[in-house]
């Protein structure tokens, strides 16, 4: 394997309890798990758009599914992760799947050990209600991202049955789930915006509790409901861009609502 397709030293893998190769291998093995990967990496790849050639980076990439899916559409995709036994997962991915152009990096979001401006695009999957300090997340992610281009960000509603099960996991001795914080779409927009960020979209991608029957059952309403908003004129985008707003706030309230959204940093000013 080329060296400059990973910079991962070696040391011990982050102390968690609920996230890992292992643990993503077995929510994939799933039903539910496969049907909700499967929508949410399309809503992802969808906002993302045309990454031919250009720079992108997954902040929280974990075993690198997303990184090894944009590498292979010819983006120069880097992901970074904390924990260093799925970032050894992710190398292994790209060994087995032969997809070249990905290269895994071992750091923590808050720091991001990347120069300004190295970035066409960023993405942030399920990672930012992790971390400690999100407004300094948040930052990094502005600070290595070229003026104009997008951050696309993916997270839990936080009135959802999804992130009510996290809780209830915290409760019961979840470290990781006990100190997670969870967002509803207006907080999630106010705290990009503070970092100089506009909102560009929000799209919800997942319209079901988590239970593998109804995911089978109920994931073509989600894909006619994102295929019904991408498909609508501009104007009448605009014009329910406040009402697509509410529904995300309602569905946050009985789903999972992850809110991938593409979001365009202001010009900077000189």
């Amino acid at each position: 394997m080329p060296e400059e397709r990973a910079d991962v030293k070696p040391g011990a893998p982050a102390v968690t309890d609920a996230t890992g190769p292992a643990v993503y291998a077995r929510w994939r093995a799933t039903a539910l798990g496969a049907v909700t990967e499967a929508l949410e990496q399309r809503c992802i790849l969808a906002l993302v758009g045309s990454i031919d050639g250009q720079r992108v980076v997954d902040l929280g990439c974990g075993d690198g599914l997303l990184v090894t899916t944009l590498a292979g559409q010819r983006a120069r995709a880097v992901g970074i992760d904390v924990d260093h036994a799925a970032l050894q997962a992710a190398i292994s991915r790209t060994d087995v799947t032969g997809v070249a152009g990905a290269r895994f990096v071992e750091g923590r979001i808050e720091r991001l050990p990347f120069p300004d401006g190295t970035f066409d695009v960023v993405t942030a999957v399920t990672v930012l209600c992790l971390v400690s300090d999100r407004s300094a997340a948040v930052r990094e992610a502005a600070r290595v991202l070229r003026p104009g281009w997008r951050l696309i960000i993916g997270d839990l509603g936080r009135w959802s049955a999804w992130a009510a099960r996290r809780r209830i996991k915290g409760w019961f001795g979840s470290r990781l789930w006990r100190s997670a914080h969870f967002w509803t779409a207006a907080d999630l927009s106010r705290l990009i915006e503070q970092a100089g960020f506009s909102v560009e979209v929000i799209r919800g991608s997942v319209y079901y509790p988590p239970i593998g029957i109804l995911a089978h059952t109920w994931a073509p309403l989600g894909s006619m409901v994102a295929r019904s908003r991408r498909s609508a004129p501009r104007s009448l985008r605009w014009m329910r861009r406040s009402v697509a707003h509410r529904l995300s706030e309602q569905n946050e309230h009985r789903f999972r609502e992850p809110v991938p959204a593409v979001r365009r940093p202001r010009a900077r000013s000189a």
